[in-house]
């Protein structure tokens, strides 16, 4: 019996309606779902790489992906969705009920653009201009948050032509500013979660990927626990006593003892912390103080990021920069104020959900093509999204065959790029993971 629906199967599944493959009443098994996903996600191919190239010329900076937003969100109702828009000010959720009752899954992209001129010279490249932190700049996709929208795009509409064979929901997060609010907003996955986001329902699991310049293309690559970085921000304040350049006796010079604090802070890392548990950074990139070359100055302050992979270091981190900074200070006369700025907490996957769902990642790339990668202090803030419920955040390759590792350009820089023939491996994972987990949501 079951060989002689098979015809029958493929004759339904090739037919349409509205646009639509025609969704069956009753159960496909899995090798039959399985490749009914991949024939659709073929078929969408190019739509997908449309809906990227369109994008990747219209990039917009966080807070502002108006005509993004737009885009998914026009694309969500199109396909029969409930959909919910301006959360955190341009974000949009859209949900998708199975045939079925079951278990939720969320998968999540990234809209927002840098305040980067691109140089790729592709025929699709920016040429957005705007003004950023009073300077003029021009606005590009050089971390590949365009390719993310266009994915989950395409996954929605796989996911919608089998909707009678999902047992569940799946809700989809088109989200704003990963890359962080402008100053004085608020915005990104954080204020999503406090509007709702995973309200109504709340799931069970949530699914994200991130295109990457330097992992080969059709490759993905993966890694439980710790694997992206805490991100926050350090600044210090170090108040002296202003004095001619000639007398440093008669002042508290500010400047030397910054550079005893940098130099102190190093060995936060290199000297204090378990650096085989985890690994730490602190880095001070910007310095400022004084305006003459002889007028010791009063002030000087810095700025750095501070990176964690491990929730408990990280805070213990903050307290040895806090008693460093002022320690030295103290000694030397002078005072000083250090401000943290909480982040992005520690990307932590789930690693009974990352260890579920590497069968589902095995059969569709290809055991040779799945990688585990060691840690990177990089940050995300799909990270808030993982703090509430389980996840499993991956990366997609991107580099071309043809690229050498070392030749690849930097993400966040003028000539990055990524293979589009990549972008169908990205929306099977992302169809495949929540149609295996809604099967089996067991963890």
């Amino acid at each position: 019996m079951k060989t002689r629906l098979r015809p029958l199967f493929t004759a339904l599944l090739s037919c349409s309606f509205s646009g639509l493959p025609l969704l069956l009443a009753f159960p496909l098994q899995a090798a039959e779902l399985h490749n009914a996903i991949d024939a659709k996600a073929a078929e969408i191919e190019q739509k997908v790489i449309e809906w990227r190239r369109d994008i990747h010329r219209n990039p917009e900076l966080s807070n502002r992906e108006f005509r993004t937003a737009k885009l998914a969100a026009e694309h969500l109702r199109k396909l029969g969705m409930e959909v919910r828009t301006e959360v955190a000010h341009t974000g949009v959720v859209g949900l998708l009920r199975g045939g079925r009752p079951g278990p939720v899954v969320a998968l999540r992209a990234d809209m927002d653009a840098l305040p980067v001129t691109e140089a790729t010279g592709l025929e699709f490249a920016s040429k957005v201009r705007t003004t950023y932190n009073g300077q003029e700049t021009g606005v590009m996709h050089a971390c590949g948050h365009d390719t993310h929208v266009a994915m989950l795009m395409g996954a929605a509409e796989v996911l919608t032509s089998i909707r009678e064979q999902i047992a569940g929901s799946v809700k989809f997060i088109f989200q704003p500013a990963e890359e962080g609010a402008p100053d004085g907003e608020e915005g990104g996955a954080e204020l999503m979660l406090r509007q709702g986001a995973f309200e109504n329902p709340t799931p069970d699991a949530v699914f994200g990927l991130h295109i990457s310049s330097n992992a080969l293309v059709n490759t993905i690559s993966y890694r439980p626990g710790g694997a992206l970085a805490s991100s926050d921000r350090l600044r210090i304040t170090v108040q002296g006593r202003q004095t001619h350049g000639a007398t440093p006796w008669q002042g508290v010079d500010p400047v030397v003892v910054s550079a005893q604090i940098i130099l102190a802070l190093q060995t936060i890392a290199s000297r204090q912390i378990d650096l085989t548990r985890a690994p730490a950074i602190v880095t001070v990139a910007s310095i400022h103080g004084g305006l003459r070359s002889n007028i010791i100055p009063s002030r000087v302050e810095m700025e750095g990021t501070i990176r964690a992979l491990d929730p408990d270091m990280q805070k213990d981190v903050h307290q040895r920069i806090r008693r460093t900074v002022e320690a030295i200070a103290q000694g030397a006369g002078a005072k000083a104020e250090v401000h943290i700025d909480l982040g992005y907490p520690v990307t932590r996957n789930h690693p009974e959900l990352t260890r579920k769902m590497l069968p589902t990642l095995n059969r569709i790339a290809g055991e040779d093509r799945v990688v585990l990668v060691p840690a990177l202090t990089g940050a995300e803030d799909f990270s808030f999204f993982a703090q509430q419920v389980p996840g499993l955040f991956l990366f997609l390759g991107g580099r071309p065959e043809s690229v050498p590792l070392e030749e690849s350009p930097a993400h966040h820089t003028p000539t990055f790029l990524v293979d589009e023939s990549g972008l169908l491996l990205g929306v099977r994972a992302l169809v495949h993971l929540t149609v295996d987990f809604l099967n089996d949501p067991e963890i």
